[in-house]
């Protein structure tokens, strides 16, 4: 996906949110945005917007001093999603469709994501969620929500490479593994972090702390740029990516970085940003499981 000239407030707000995370006062702050203003001035619309997103966040850490500044939000995420598995799985053994319910919860999961929109709270937001008994993906959605070609790839899929997003989702993710497990025992299953700390997204640890190597291999894409960049990822990542018979992708930074990927991806995400809503053509905070097949 290429970058919109919508995108480059949220840039700014990006940079300046994370500069206080990392605990800036305001004169790092003003050269942070700074130095963000000078690198959009280089930055090619064609590219995708976490290609900017890793630049901003390497800027925070070089004048902040601060390697991971989302560690502490990382941690908290990672303890909500916990605390509130037992619902989750509660909701998924009380469902008629099993797999379709393991991808909503998974897709719900995306609203941890401090990247789009720290200020939402998000316990609640999940709490409302995961209560919610109506079927929020009927009919009148469904071109946007592709489970019978997704059911379909993973019956005939021997492998899967799925790429995570943030931590604390990741509990979620663990849920549709888990289901997707139960299926087909014999899958080979591999889970995809990230390399470095960048914004909340899921490093190994984050993994392992969410239960994800009890059912997963866990590999990192090489990448510290908030979302699968396939030239900034590392030739082992590659070369699984090309073999995988199916590419489960998590979250918007993901699609952003793969929705013109000469490859097959089903992409699961909630469209928090109306700029990638626009894209997709759906609407915003939608829940979408999107079939991507390279024309």
């Amino acid at each position: 996906m290429k970058t919109y000239l919508d995108c480059i407030p949220c840039f700014f707000k990006q940079a300046l949110e994370a500069s206080r995370i990392a605990g800036a006062d305001e004169n790092i702050q003003r050269r942070i945005l700074d130095a963000v203003a000078e690198a959009l001035h280089e930055f090619p619309l064609e590219a995708s917007p976490p290609e900017m997103g890793r630049v901003i966040h390497r800027l925070v850490q070089k004048y902040t001093g601060s390697v991971d500044p989302y560690l502490r939000i990382k941690e908290r995420s990672n303890r909500l999603a916990m605390s509130i598995l037992g619902k989750a799985m509660d909701i998924l053994d009380h469902g008629n469709d099993r797999l379709r319910i393991a991808v909503e919860l998974s897709i719900a999961g995306n609203i941890i994501d401090f990247g789009v929109n720290n200020s939402l709270d998000i316990e609640a937001e999940l709490e409302k969620i995961l209560s919610t008994e109506r079927n929020t993906t009927g009919d009148e959605d469904r071109v946007f929500f592709h489970i019978d070609s997704f059911r379909e790839s993973l019956i005939d899929a021997s492998s899967i490479l799925y790429l995570g997003d943030n931590a604390g989702e990741t509990v979620f993710d663990r849920i549709l593994i888990e289901e997707i497990r139960k299926m087909d025992g014999t899958k080979k299953i591999t889970y995809v972090v990230k390399e470095k700390p960048i914004i909340n997204d899921a490093l190994e640890k984050d993994a392992i702390d969410c239960g994800i190597d009890n059912v997963a291999e866990i590999v990192s894409s090489g990448s510290d740029a908030p979302g699968t960049i396939p030239a900034l990822c590392s030739d082992e990542f590659m070369e699984r990516f090309r073999a995988a018979d199916m590419v489960i992708s998590k979250g918007q930074g993901n699609f952003e970085g793969l929705s013109d990927t000469k490859r097959t991806v089903f992409f699961l995400l909630m469209a928090k940003c109306p700029i990638i809503a626009a894209d997709i053509g759906c609407r915003v905070m939608d829940i979408v499981l999107l079939h991507h097949m390279p024309g």
